[in-house]
């Protein structure tokens, strides 16, 4: 399926080492409607920082009606209420990339994924993958939403080192008791009914060089 809009681009501001993150004064990057890169009617920010080791993310969602049962590792969080990053290695369609999923309860599944052909009937999922440094933090107590800080360090991806660009993606499925269902995602896959498991739709980030006014947040 060729992707009718334009890949989203953005530069991971780097954080320097030991200093704790200003997610304020972080750039957002903005998810859409996964179908048809609509705004969605429950609100998502998501911001990254790099402090050389790490890949920092957090997502903060909108959310009236916090929900989640699954409490297990590697349970199947998408059924329900999840946040979720795929992450792969250079500037090309991945054929390989990391799977990460956080729940509001702060329960983790983070998986290998190969897909050769770009479509879920060839793909497979390793549940086997479980970085020893991947960390998940998640906060209720906005009064309608939940954020979620997820720390994964780069040599858990990437043993002999870190490339400067990376495909990925951002997802968020929201699911209100009562009403439709909503998924949405940085970089639209344009599929109906909605898969994220679409690689050629990944965005494009590049890792940035250290910056003075985030040094100094």
């Amino acid at each position: 399926m060729l992707h009718e809009l334009e890949l989203p681009r953005a530069r991971i501001p780097h954080l320097a080492s030991g200093k704790a993150p200003a997610w304020e004064s972080v750039p957002e990057l903005t998810l859409r409607r996964a179908q048809d890169g609509g705004v969605p009617l429950y609100a998502t920010r998501v911001r990254l920082l790099d402090d050389g080791t790490r890949l920092l993310v957090r997502f903060d969602c909108a959310d009236p009606d916090i929900w989640a049962t699954h409490g297990e590792r590697d349970a199947p969080l998408w059924e329900e209420e999840v946040v979720e990053v795929f992450l792969a290695g250079g500037a090309d369609v991945p054929t390989r990339y990391f799977e990460i999923e956080v729940n509001p309860l702060g329960v983790l599944f983070d998986a290998l994924v190969l897909n050769p052909d770009g479509r879920r009937a060839t793909m497979r999922v390793d549940t086997s993958w479980n970085p020893p440094g991947l960390l998940a933090r998640v906060v209720r107590d906005a009064p309608a939403g939940w954020s979620a800080e997820i720390v994964l360090p780069w040599a858990d991806c990437f043993p002999d080192g870190t490339p400067s660009l990376l495909r990925a993606n951002f997802f968020r499925i929201e699911r209100p008791r009562g009403r439709p269902d909503e998924f949405s995602c940085w970089s639209p896959t344009l599929a109906d009914p909605p898969d994220f498991h679409r690689p050629e739709c990944f965005g494009i980030l590049t890792r940035g060089a250290a910056d003075a006014a985030t040094e100094d947040s």
